[in-house]
């Protein structure tokens, strides 16, 4: 993805670290599978889908000052991203899971920030079209895990009720991104239900706002896991400073 037609300076800084740290996390989780994943078409898709949030986290985060500089050194508290998509991988279902709740509020997001002339816009019309492909990977290996043997549906149960309780930290207010985050949150919800539904899923019935549900990565507080990942991340840009291929 090349860089949209906009100047840093209509960008709001916030709003792009924000959604370039879900991003480039997320990528990196995704990344994580090379090698390990259960069939050779999954590696390849995995690795696709990884490289489409790598180049969403480039643009952004370029928009915002340094990319490189703002991926590798910077500190666990100054990145914003939600707590959901720096969750481990776990097993493949949870992977899955992670992917299905955060490709569809990123579907619907971006296809909001596309209408118009914000500052989002020229990204978010490229990027939402590589993200309906995320959320329909997502979903058809949900349908498939859900629907398929009992060891395979009690394995997406168990993912997408662990991982529930992260998915309402993705409809707080971000500062300068300007989205109907209720009617958002509506909306994925009933298309999240749906899903489930059909994979013969039971809608997860726990928190996913309040003071028992989990989301605090917008303010820079993260989950034990994220720090290992970061510091597996930015190793080699910290260990060479300043050099170059």
């Amino acid at each position: 993805m090349t860089a949209p037609e906009t100047t840093t300076a209509a960008v709001p800084r916030a709003a792009a670290l924000a959604l370039g740290d879900d991003a480039l996390v997320l990528s990196h989780r995704l990344g994580e599978w090379a090698g390990h994943a259960p069939v050779l078409e999954e590696e390849v898709a995995l690795a696709n889908i990884a490289l489409d949030l790598l180049g969403q986290a480039r643009v952004l985060l370029s928009l915002a000052g340094d990319e490189d500089d703002l991926a590798y050194l910077r500190e666990e508290r100054a990145f914003t991203n939600l707590q959901l998509v720096e969750q481990p991988n776990g097993d493949f279902a949870h992977t899955i899971a992670r992917q299905l709740y955060f490709s569809t509020y990123q579907y619907l997001l971006y296809a909001e920030l596309a209408v118009g002339d914000g500052p989002f816009a020229p990204l978010a019309a490229k990027a939402v079209k590589e993200v309906a492909y995320h959320r329909d990977h997502a979903e058809q290996w949900t349908l498939r895990l859900g629907d398929g043997t009992d060891v395979s549906h009690d394995r997406m149960q168990r993912a997408c009720e662990t991982l529930w309780r992260f998915t309402g930290e993705m409809f707080a207010p971000v500062a300068g991104l300007d989205a109907d985050r209720q009617g958002m949150e509506s909306t994925w919800a009933e298309a999240v239900g749906d899903v489930l539904r059909r994979a013969t899923l039971t809608v997860p019935e726990g928190p996913r706002s309040g003071a028992w549900a989990a989301g605090a990565g917008r303010q820079g507080l993260h989950t034990e896991s994220f720090g290992r990942m970061l510091a597996e991340m930015q190793h080699l840009h910290r260990s060479h400073p300043g050099a170059s291929w």
